[in-house]
């Protein structure tokens, strides 16, 4: 794909910074440009790039002031990293090729209805009463189970598994090896001191514009539903116990888990291997750090906690401070007992 730097602009709503008749045909880190590559700056860390990046192009957000001659073509934008993916959208929809019609071998149940201009590839599977909206991809070797519900424009990635009755909105896109639906982690003790399980009755209900990453799992409910809001993006290897609830725009890093009956609120960011203690809720706006662990209910929106179990940031850091200083502080302790 060649297009002028002036293109560009006009598509991302920017101006342009100087020579925009000149072409870009590539997408390239600002690291490694090289000519009739275009890229971005949205980072600070990555600015020293600019200067000597051979990019013939850069988005910039707006208001950038650069601190040294820049050899690149500069466009300004409102924000940088947004206007670079949409940028990455355009090409994207210029380059893929959605697939459309049914390949064969694959099988669709009793009184299971697709909409138009849908795809089910190879070895895909769709059970009984099952109804599907129009333009959505269901890749080889996905699993559809009976009376499930897909919206418009959905993407079901291959080897995916939907279990029965779970209902998935419109836009969304679930990832390779993802579980949705599958048995909430339901065992009542006996005396004998043996386990048994617990029937998981309810279901899944993922509203529209989510994302689920690779083999990530969301169990359905003991009762009721495991909700996951609107505009919810979760990345690989997220586990999501029975009964959770996640309010709309919350983003999820890999390999977090969430306990059963937790209550996430709206835009809140859990951290990679981030720990959600269950039955407790999380207020709108929370930042969960990375690592860290959280037992108590969280009242106050817009809270940040970092830690092991999790608590104010700076109150973590300074603890940490005096934690790396302990062997010191137990030798001149000890150095005081001898003298005393």
């Amino acid at each position: 794909m060649e297009i002028t730097v002036n293109e560009v602009a006009r598509l991302l709503d920017g101006k342009v910074d100087g020579d925009g008749s000149q072409i870009v045909n590539r997408l390239d880190k600002i690291q490694e440009g090289e000519a009739g590559g275009i890229s971005f700056l949205a980072n600070k860390k990555y600015e020293p790039y600019l200067y000597r990046t051979r990019c013939t192009a850069v988005i910039v957000s707006e208001d950038f002031v650069p601190s040294k001659k820049i050899q690149s073509t500069l466009i300004r934008v409102p924000d940088a990293y947004t206007g670079f993916t949409r940028l990455l959208e355009a090409y994207e929809s210029s380059i893929r090729q959605n697939p459309e019609g049914v390949e064969q071998p694959s099988y669709i149940g009793e009184n299971s209805e697709t909409g138009p201009g849908g795809y089910r590839a190879a070895f895909s599977y769709i059970g009984k009463n099952v109804r599907i909206g129009k333009n959505v991809q269901i890749h080889a070797h996905a699993f559809i189970g009976d009376q499930v519900s897909i919206g418009d424009n959905c993407i079901i990635h291959p080897g995916v598994k939907i279990y029965h009755g779970c209902q998935i909105g419109n836009h969304c896109e679930i990832h390779a090896g993802a579980v949705i639906g599958s048995d909430g982690f339901g065992f009542a003790p006996q005396r004998d001191g043996t386990f048994k399980n617990i029937p998981q009755l309810g279901n899944v209900i993922v509203e529209d514009n989510v994302n689920i990453g690779a083999n990530t799992t969301v169990d359905r409910a003991t009762l009721g539903s495991t909700i996951i809001g609107k505009g919810v993006k979760i990345d690989n290897l997220v586990q999501i116990a029975h009964n959770v609830s996640i309010g709309e725009n919350t983003v999820i890093a890999a390999q977090s888990g969430i306990s059963g009956s937790a209550e996430i609120g709206k835009n809140c960011i859990l951290g990679g291997k981030a720990g959600i203690v269950g039955h407790i809720k999380i207020a709108n706006n929370t930042s969960i750090g990375a690592n860290t662990g959280v037992s108590k209910t969280i009242k106050q929106e817009g809270t940040s906690v970092f830690g092991y179990m999790g608590i104010d940031p700076k109150d973590f850091l300074r603890s940490y401070t005096i934690f790396k200083k302990l062997p010191q502080l137990q030798h001149k302790l000890q150095e005081l007992e001898k003298k005393q």
